[in-house]
């Protein structure tokens, strides 16, 4: 599954952000986030799966297209597969032009995906270095001199993503505390997580509370990567929220990690840029065809590819330009 459409996800996320590129710095989120879902729904109508949506745009009733349980690819005789999108994650990013906008998808085999719901989740993401040492009971100090050690380098050397919330006052007075540094972000945790597990990226650990269907689809790009994510669900004070969630069999006290938000063993990542980032660069435009920079992993065989696509468009005098 995951060599014979990694190219076929690799052009869904290309073309959603190709899409919703247009609508860079146009001020309304919700226009951008409906050009990506629009064309990613599109892309995926024929594609050769059997897939049911498992991390989408929200419940039935919430949303027309890409809602969880929806089907999409040809169905039966093909393979079935369970697919998490962020159509457009950072859909503020886009609508003001700040970095770090990204298209996203998520494929596994049946039940490889948890179906979390759409709840909080404390999160801590670290790259391989640092697996296995660090633990979401810690204190972030504890957790900053692990990364520390595990990187071979000081504490001041690091540089831990928070999204800049009140929420999260306490926690970014700790990281001070401790003398590491911290970049605050609007919006986009996800692209900060797989940041963290790529060297070279100046991002060593995220922290913090953001969304749990965010975290299963950082789960299955860090095992890809081989870096870590830790989730807790913290408890929604939505009485009738919270009963759904203990429904579907969640834990508000269990400590989620790597394998059990992303337990597949055939995985496929692929995330595109819209707007220039830490990690990809955005999509840039030019009299005759577009271009854009990818980001497609694999779990089995193990692969990361750093795609730089030409977008050309049909005619005899065209010019590409690098």
């Amino acid at each position: 599954m995951e060599m014979s459409l990694s190219g076929e996800f690799l052009s869904v996320v290309e073309q959603a952000a190709i899409a919703c590129a247009v609508s860079i710095g146009n001020g309304n989120r919700k226009h951008s986030d409906w050009l990506a879902v629009e064309s990613m729904r599109h892309s995926m109508e024929h594609l050769p799966i059997d897939g049911t949506i498992v991390i989408g745009e929200g419940e039935r009733d919430e949303a027309p297209m890409l809602y969880v349980g929806e089907k999409l690819g040809l169905g039966m005789g093909h393979p079935a597969i369970d697919i998490a999108v962020d159509p457009l994650e950072g859909t503020n990013l886009c609508a003001t032009g700040a970095p770090n906008a990204i298209t996203v998808l998520a494929a596994s085999e049946k039940g490889g995906l948890l179906h979390a719901p759409d709840l909080y989740m404390q999160k801590l993401c670290v790259g391989p270095a640092a697996k296995g040492k660090v633990s979401l009971d810690a204190t972030p100090a504890e957790n900053l001199k692990i990364i520390a050690a595990a990187l071979h380098r000081k504490v001041s050397e690091l540089t831990v993503v928070v999204l800049d919330r009140p929420r999260h006052d306490n926690l970014i007075e700790a990281i001070r505390s401790a003398g590491a540094r911290i970049q605050l972000i609007g919006d986009g945790d996800l692209s900060a997580a797989i940041s963290a597990a790529v060297s070279g990226t100046g991002i060593h650990a995220v922290m913090g509370i953001g969304g749990a269907p965010e975290g299963v689809i950082s789960a299955a790009a860090l095992k890809c990567l081989g870096g870590e994510i830790q989730g807790r669900l913290v408890v929604d004070t939505n009485t009738a929220s919270r009963e759904k969630a203990e429904a579907m069999g969640v834990d508000f006290n269990r400590i989620y990690f790597t394998d059990d938000l992303a337990p597949g063993e055939h995985i496929v990542f692929a995330a595109c840029g819209v707007t220039r980032g830490n990690l990809l660069d955005g999509v840039h435009t030019f009299g005759d065809g577009v271009r854009t920079a990818s980001l497609v992993l694999n779990r089995r065989p193990r692969r990361v590819r750093f795609i730089d696509t030409v977008h050309v468009n049909e005619g005899e005098d065209i010019t590409v330009r690098f």
